[in-house]
């Protein structure tokens, strides 16, 4: 668990309803959980993959895409 990798890519951009992260979906919250706090990095990342794909299908550019601005 300790030596999980963090799902971050250091875009940091968030969706305003969800406050989820464009470029990994955590939150905020999550992100500071995911330092201090090592038993629930796998219930964290276990929640990523449905918010990115609701993410996606609520029309937001996800993961490095995020970065983009909209054309």
């Amino acid at each position: 668990m300790a030596g999980m990798a963090s799902p971050c890519i250091d875009i940091c951009k968030y969706d305003e309803e969800t406050g989820w992260c464009l470029g990994c979906g955590m939150t905020r919250k999550d992100k500071k959980h995911w330092k201090k706090e090592k038993e629930r990095r796998p219930d964290i990342r276990s929640a990523l993959p449905d918010r990115m794909v609701a993410l996606a299908a609520a029309g937001h550019r996800i993961g490095k895409d995020a970065k983009r601005k909209k054309a």
